[in-house]
């Protein structure tokens, strides 16, 4: 925390500096710049361009999915190496569990949220700190956290290649955007990209596709904005299931987790579609929906709260294996506590 502060001070220095305009100010710039680059590495968080400074954090910039207009950028935290051999060992897995996570609005990378005074007061749920934090919820397990395509005004996450968006990321949701095989091949080139041993085939579009790598499985987590791709996914399923090569991805997914879902959209912060979530039930996959009283009990966007309670009483009368969580009932509705459920679900 205090290099952070620090940074944050070089970061003013370095405005006001520039705004001089002189050579010796620049050349206070370079050194001061040089400072901050090693006060965040010595922080133990990203910078761009390079391998973290965090052992097994990866930066990969740009990872294409299934067709060339589509990238984003990802964050792979790699499995500790004893952990990851215990996890061998014990679960014969073969070290191919994946969690994948998005993001909310203002989440960006450690560096970029630094110099947006916006986002400076969450840098504690930067990329990378989230990264961290999943890394000892899910041990043994790859972590992927996927920035949103675009970021509006610095602050709005949107995640147009995953679903239809306008400018703020309010989502407008079809059954056929292909979040799913965009998921399917982003993580796949990203394995790929990051040297991975097993990583997923490229999509063959064959009626009869190989296997996928031994032991492989995936977890994808949503928090606030971010769970509008897992919304998509689920107005997916239906076409998905009937593609081979898709279904056999959707068979690896075991946990899908909403926490806190929310948008800038006036509706559809949960599904409520009934033929939906009866595909979503029927997958067997398990359904985590983690909320605070932030978003299910704002009294000026009533709807998310009666969407949420649709959504959960829907998946229960399908029999879907559902689990469900208020988190910090007792306190007071706050955006912290609507952060912390990434600590705490």
């Amino acid at each position: 925390m205090v290099s952070i502060l620090m940074l944050q001070v070089v970061q003013s220095l370095l405005h006001n500096l520039l705004l001089m305009g002189s050579i010796r100010s620049v050349v206070a710039c370079l050194s001061l710049a040089a400072i901050a680059r090693k006060m965040n590495a010595a922080a133990g968080l990203c910078v761009p361009g390079t391998s973290a400074a965090v052992p097994g954090l990866l930066r990969l910039t740009s990872v294409p999915g299934y067709d060339q207009n589509r990238v984003n950028d990802l964050l792979l935290l790699r499995p500790a190496t004893e952990t990851q051999r215990r996890c061998d060992s014990e679960n014969l897995q073969n070290g191919n569990n994946h969690v994948v996570f998005f993001p909310g609005d203002i989440q960006n990378f450690q560096q970029e949220m630094a110099l947006q005074p916006d986002a400076v007061p969450w840098l504690s749920w930067s990329l990378e700190r989230v990264a961290l934090t999943l890394g000892h919820r899910f041990p043994g397990c790859h972590i992927w956290i996927v920035r949103a395509s675009h970021m509006y005004l610095h602050k709005f996450s949107c995640y147009q290649n995953f679903v239809e968006s306008n400018l703020f990321g309010a989502p407008e949701h079809s059954p056929d955007y292909g979040a799913i095989r965009h998921l399917r091949a982003l993580l796949g080139h990203g394995m790929q990209r990051a040297g991975l041993p097993n990583p997923l085939p490229p999509l063959s579009g064959t009626a009869t596709p190989g296997p996928l790598p031994a032991g492989f499985t995936l977890t994808i987590v949503g928090f606030s904005k971010g769970c509008v791709v897992l919304n998509q996914i689920v107005y997916e399923l239906a076409g998905a299931r009937a593609d081979p090569e898709l279904r056999l991805f959707l068979d690896s997914v075991s946990d899908i987790y909403w926490l806190d879902g929310g948008h800038s959209g006036g509706s559809e912060t949960w599904v409520t579609d009934k033929c939906a979530l009866d595909e979503l039930a029927s997958s067997g996959v398990a359904v985590h929906a983690h909320v605070t009283p932030y978003e299910v009990r704002d009294p000026m966007r009533a709807w998310v709260g009666r969407e949420h309670q649709l959504f959960i009483k829907t998946l229960e009368d399908l029999g879907a294996c559902l689990s469900q969580k208020l988190h910090f009932e007792e306190e007071p509705a706050s955006i912290e506590n609507h952060f912390r459920v990434i600590l705490e679900f």
